[in-house]
C-alpha cells in the first residue's frame, strides 16, 4: 500500500474500492473501537511486500479510559 493511502487509511469514507463496491468504514470504526478502549491500532506497509495491522489493547482499563456506555 502506498504512503498516500496509509495516510488515510482510518479516515471515515475513505475508500480504494470502485465507487458502489464500499463505504470505506471498515478500517475507521475498527481505529474507533480499539481507541476507545485504550487500545491502539497501526498499519505497517510495504509496497510490493505486504501489509500488517498490529492491533494493542489494554489487558486491564486503566484509570485514564473513561468508558462511557452508548
Amino acid at each position: 500500500m502506498t504512503s498516500e493511502v496509509r495516510k488515510r487509511l482510518f479516515s471515515p469514507f475513505f475508500t480504494t474500492k470502485p465507487v458502489g463496491e464500499g463505504t470505506g468504514w471498515g478500517c475507521s470504526i475498527s481505529y474507533q473501537i480499539v481507541h476507545k478502549h485504550g487500545g491502539d491500532l497501526r498499519c505497517l506497509s510495504q509496497p510490493d511486500r505486504g501489509t500488517e495491522f498490529a492491533i494493542e489493547i489494554p489487558t486491564r482499563q486503566s484509570d485514564r479510559v473513561e468508558m462511557k456506555a452508548s
